[in-house]
């Protein structure tokens, strides 16, 4: 008995921001939209984050700025995406070094804390 991967991740918006995180996510990000299965009644939408899904659902009257938990996105240039990130003038957090990695964390929008990182 193991785990054998990630099938999915969660974050989560208001209700009100639920559009614009479809725009970051799908827009600036670049991530694909994929369908949500009918059988969810409620808001949201899922897409693809290269090998795995991410679900953005909706949760209501929490501080997202408050946790360090977070979503590891690998990229391909991450010297370019810090760049994306600084042009929207989304405030970026470097973090320690790890051999091998280049990355950095930022905040969505939302309040929700995104790492991006690339293998050297």
């Amino acid at each position: 008995m193991k785990v054998i991967g990630v099938n999915h991740a969660q974050v989560n918006v208001s209700k009100s921001q639920l559009e614009k995180a479809r725009e970051f996510y799908l827009g600036f990000l670049g991530m694909k939209e994929i369908p949500r299965p009918p059988v969810f009644k409620s808001d949201g939408f899922w897409f693809h984050a290269g090998t795995f899904e991410m679900h953005i659902g909706v949760e209501e009257d929490v501080d997202r700025g408050a946790t360090r938990a977070h979503q590891a996105y690998e990229v391909d240039d991450v010297a370019a995406w810090r760049k994306k990130i600084e042009q929207a003038r989304l405030p970026i957090k470097d973090q320690p070094k790890i051999p091998g990695f280049e990355r950095f964390h930022f905040r969505d929008p939302f309040g929700n804390n995104i790492e991006l990182i690339q293998r050297m």
